[in-house]
């Protein structure tokens, strides 16, 4: 005889209303279509969309790619293309040798 694992009632999470918009554990944004289904929003690289160029000595455009702890941000959270992604994480590397982004918190 098969065991009823789930209890019905109370252990159920509430839905959202349909076609509301729900964040993420990760601050992705998401969407619930028809259905209860969730699409994620495609990021797009703000490198190539505003053509800004990534600089090693622009600390302030730096540190927003990188947490608290002074740890770079990866492409799913930041959005930014592969090719940025890897300009960008040589980019830090260098500010952070020349002292103007921490290597950790203190």
């Amino acid at each position: 005889m098969a065991e009823n694992r789930f209890i019905s009632g109370g252990d159920r999470h509430p839905r959202t209303d349909r076609g509301q918009d729900v964040e993420g554990r990760d601050g992705e944004e998401r969407v619930r279509g028809r259905g209860g289904k969730v699409f994620f929003k495609k990021k797009v690289c703000k490198f190539c969309t505003q053509k800004l160029k990534i600089d090693y000595k622009d600390s302030d455009a730096l540190r927003r790619f990188i947490t608290e702890r002074g740890k770079i941000l990866p492409r799913r959270i930041t959005g930014t293309c592969a090719k940025h992604q890897r300009a960008l994480s040589e980019a830090i590397k260098r500010a952070r040798v020349i002292a103007l982004l921490p290597f950790v918190a203190n």
